[in-house]
């Protein structure tokens, strides 16, 4: 079965750095388009960030650019989001998704939501001091 599960949020002040790692049981990451979306208190859900699946490329929500990196680990199926930088805005629930196309093809370049395949459980970021 299809599982997609996030680790590496917590508590950080302004300024610091957190590392996301998104894990993929049950099918390749290779083989999949995957993005990061964040959901803040009171707001829905956007996309952060997206990696091609074919040539790995990146594109970046513009609040995000130049402070978050996302990349892929083929050998542990993984997809990470380093994030630099960071602000009391980038505060909330970070989800990693998967869609099985070859290319990031939603809005600004990262996921339609409702092309979506699998969605992980989602993990907190706090930004405050």
């Amino acid at each position: 079965q299809a599982q997609l599960v996030e680790s590496g949020g917590g508590l950080v002040q302004p300024g610091g750095s957190l590392r996301l790692s998104c894990a993929a049981s049950g099918f390749t990451v290779d083989r999949y388009s995957i993005a990061w979306f964040r959901q803040a208190p009171g707001k829905g859900r956007e996309g952060v960030s997206c990696i091609n699946s074919i040539g790995g490329h990146a594109n970046y929500e513009d609040s995000v650019k130049g402070r978050f990196t996302i990349s892929r680990d083929s050998a542990k199926n993984t997809v990470d989001l380093q994030m630099n930088s960071l602000k009391p805005e980038d505060t909330g629930v970070y989800y990693c998704a998967a869609e099985n196309s070859p290319q990031c093809g939603g809005p600004a370049g990262i996921l339609d939501q409702r092309l979506i395949d699998f969605w992980g459980q989602g993990t907190q970021v706090t930004v405050s001091s």
